[in-house]
């Protein structure tokens, strides 16, 4: 669901139907979005979308503005955890996105349209194209990451209504941004070390260089060490998303399925922003896609994204599970 596409309903749902219906209620809609400007100017940040409203409120909304579709449920646990963070960041955005709340039981056309599966799912939609989604719920920090990113494209695409509250950019998939989910907390307690201190506090600095010293100093004495293989891995992972158009990235991923180079980059991408289970999908259907030469350097860019996160994170033992599968 990451890779960008035209967004259309046609084939999941009759839109001859649905457009009816939308005309017949429409009056309604005005006169509903009307007594709710009376309240604030909340309702304009965050709004309540149903299978009817969907083309206006969303598709068209979304060629002048980001729109965040938020998919939740009333029985649904995480998307209680998740909803609030968005809403509190949409009323902090003031104005920058807007977040349409869908409500899948009240909506089973739309849910079938976008083939939820699981919820909470989170996507972006900017210029009437899904530009880039998630799963489940994540922390407000990963939030603020993947939103930055969703800014990001549609400064690219020309749709961006205002900017996001200075000081909350603080994602992005550059060396600060990445070193938030990649520094001392993520290469964890290396035993009060003063080189792996020095590293640490290297990455959260953003001075790759200094740090990619630091680890490559710790190696040096001790080959294997699997904190500076993790450490050194991520200063990787960071240059190398660096350089990235973001924008271009997305497309060539959209565009060719095949590539392994194209898949490759966007799981990059993926993984700095904190989409980890999304990364090892992409690049694992990438393997189950390809073949003899391109087979292997696609599950050699996997093995180097298991090597940035921790061995034991259960994500990286499952994607190495499905791995063994495709493989053997």
């Amino acid at each position: 669901m990451n890779q960008p596409r035209n967004f259309s309903l046609h084939g999941a749902v009759d839109l001859g139907a649905r457009q009816a219906a939308a005309q017949r209620r429409q009056r309604a809609a005005e006169q509903g979005s009307a007594a709710d400007g009376q309240q604030g100017g909340q309702s304009e940040l965050i709004i309540d979308v149903t299978d009817e409203s969907f083309n206006a409120d969303v598709v068209a909304r979304s060629r002048t503005v980001p729109v965040i579709l938020d998919l939740w449920a009333d029985w649904c646990g995480p998307c209680k955890q998740l909803g609030p963070i968005l809403e509190r960041l949409a009323t902090e955005a003031d104005g920058a996105f807007v977040l349409a709340r869908v409500d899948v039981d009240s909506n089973p056309q739309l849910s079938a349209a976008l083939q939820v599966q699981s919820i909470p799912m989170v996507v972006a939609v900017v210029g009437g194209q899904v530009v880039d989604g998630f799963l489940g719920a994540m922390p407000e920090q990963q939030v603020r990451q993947w939103l930055s990113q969703v800014m990001q494209v549609a400064d690219q695409l020309g749709v961006r209504s205002a900017e996001m509250p200075a000081g909350d950019d603080t994602g992005g998939a550059g060396a600060a941004g990445a070193a938030a989910m990649f520094g001392a907390d993520a290469l964890g307690d290396a035993g009060g070390n003063a080189v792996f201190a020095d590293a640490q506090q290297a990455m959260e600095r953003g001075d790759l260089d200094s740090a990619a010293a630091a680890f490559e100093k710790i190696l040096a004495a001790n080959p294997g060490d699997p904190v500076a293989t993790m450490g050194l891995g991520q200063v990787g992972l960071i240059r190398r998303v660096e350089g990235y158009d973001q924008a271009a990235v997305r497309r060539d991923a959209a565009s060719r399925p095949a590539d392994v180079a194209a898949q490759s980059r966007l799981a990059d991408l993926e993984i700095a922003t904190g989409q980890i289970e999304t990364a090892f999908d992409r690049m694992l259907a990438t393997v189950s896609r390809t073949a003899g030469e391109e087979r292997d350097q696609a599950r050699k860019h996997l093995l180097s994204l298991f090597e940035i996160m921790p061995a034991k994170d259960p994500r990286v033992t499952k994607a190495r599970a499905r791995l063994s599968t495709l493989l053997f």
